[in-house]
C-alpha cells in the first residue's frame, strides 16, 4: 500500500484498519510525531492477504511490538543494519512546465516546478554530497529533512545520509524572473462563424529540445457549447470527440519531425449558432527523456562513511504541467 502512487477512495476502504493505524503512529496528541515512510513501514506491516487472515484468526494487529532501529538514533529517518548485495543509487531530475501560451505564440507566464527523487540502495550508513553545474538556478527549494541545510546555504552542495528506498530529496521552483524555455509550439487556427459549420486546423512541433524526442503528446481541447461534432484527418495518433462533455483529444503519442503532426477537417455547429461564444483553449501534456528544460544538471556524486563504490545514475524529465495554449 505504501509505494502505490494513487491514493483512491477504494485503496482506502480496503485498508481503513492500516490507515487508522498510520494515523495513530503519525500524530500524537494532534502533532506531527513520525512521518518518515522507513520509520512507519516497521512499526506497521504494509497489509497482504495472508498477514490479513492471520490477524483474523489470532485478533492480532500489523503495528510492530518493537520501536523502529532508528527512532532513537540522530538519524531517525534511515534504519540502521541495512546491508545490499549490489549498491545502487539513482536520481531522477524531474521538471514540470506551466505556461500560458497567447494565440499569437507569445509566453504569457512560464514557470518550471522541479523535483529531485531518489531511489538508493546502498549498504551501511554512507554519507553523500551531491553538486550541480549550475545551483543558482533554484529560486525557492524545499528538501527533505535529511539535507544539512547549513553546508546548502554556504556551498550551494546537497550533503545527506539517504534515507533507505524511494523518497524525495528535494522540491524547486524557477520563477517567472528566468528565462524558460518552451519545448513544444501548436499552431491553430479554427473558424466557427459559418453558419452551421466551421473548420479546425492543427499543426504540433518541437521548440528548443536540443534534439531530444517529444514523446507522449496529448491535446485537450475543451470545444464551445454550439459544437455538435467534429470529423477531422489526423495524420498521426488518434483523436475522439464527446459530444456530451464537448472535449476534443487528440493523442500523438511521439512526434515526429520529418512529418510534423496534423489535425484538419470540419466542425459540425448548432443551426442557430452563427458565432462562439469564446475562443476555446488547449491543454497540452507531453514527456521529453534526458532533458532538464531549465538546463539544471548534476555534477558529481561522492559517498564516504562506506569503502565499497556503488553504482549511481541520473535521469532527467521535462514534463507538462499545467500548459495552457490560448486559441
Amino acid at each position: 500500500m505504501y509505494d502505490r502512487s494513487e491514493c483512491t477512495e477504494t485503496i482506502i476502504k480496503e485498508n481503513y484498519v492500516v490507515v487508522y493505524e498510520l494515523l495513530d503512529e503519525m500524530l500524537d496528541n494532534g502533532f506531527p510525531l513520525a512521518t518518515e515512510s522507513n520509520i512507519l513501514k516497521e512499526l506497521i506491516k504494509p497489509p497482504n492477504i495472508l498477514r490479513t487472515i492471520a490477524n483474523t484468526v489470532t485478533g492480532k494487529s500489523n503495528v510492530s511490538a518493537t520501536l523502529p532501529s532508528g527512532q532513537l538514533s540522530n538519524v531517525p529517518w534511515r534504519r540502521t543494519g541495512v546491508k545490499y548485495t549490489n549498491n545502487e543509487a539513482y536520481f531522477d531530475v524531474v521538471e514540470e512546465v506551466d505556461a500560458i501560451i497567447d494565440r499569437t505564440g507569445a509566453t504569457v507566464f512560464a514557470e518550471i516546478q522541479g523535483y529531485i527523487d531518489c531511489c538508493i540502495k546502498l549498504s551501511g550508513m554512507p554519507d553523500l554530497t551531491l553538486s550541480f553545474m549550475n545551483p543558482r538556478l533554484f529560486d525557492d527549494v524545499s528538501f527533505h529533512p535529511c539535507v544539512r541545510f547549513k553546508r546548502w546555504e554556504s556551498e550551494r552542495i546537497l550533503s545527506f545520509i539517504p534515507p533507505d528506498g524511494n523518497f524525495r530529496l528535494l522540491s524547486y521552483h524557477i520563477g517567472s524572473q528566468s528565462i524558460v524555455a518552451i519545448p513544444i509550439y501548436v499552431r491553430h487556427n479554427i473558424s466557427l462563424k459559418e453558419l452551421g459549420g466551421g473548420r479546425l486546423d492543427i499543426t504540433v512541433g518541437p521548440k528548443q529540445t536540443i534534439g531530444r524526442t517529444v514523446e507522449n503528446v496529448t491535446l485537450e481541447i475543451p470545444m464551445p457549447k454550439i459544437v455538435l461534432n467534429c470529423t477531422l484527418t489526423p495524420n498521426q495518433g488518434k483523436y475522439s470527440f464527446d459530444p456530451v462533455s464537448k472535449i476534443l483529444l487528440w493523442d500523438i503519442g511521439r512526434i515526429d519531425v520529418s512529418k510534423l503532426p496534423n489535425l484538419r477537417g470540419s466542425i459540425t455547429v448548432q443551426n442557430s449558432a452563427s458565432t462562439m461564444e469564446s475562443n476555446p483553449a488547449i491543454n497540452v501534456h507531453f514527456t521529453i527523456n534526458q532533458l532538464a528544460v531549465s538546463g539544471l544538471k548534476v555534477n558529481r556524486l561522492d559517498m564516504y562513511g562506506e569503502k565499497y563504490k556503488p553504482f549511481k545514475g541520473v535521469k532527467y524529465i521535462t514534463k507538462a504541467g499545467k500548459f495552457q495554449i490560448r486559441m
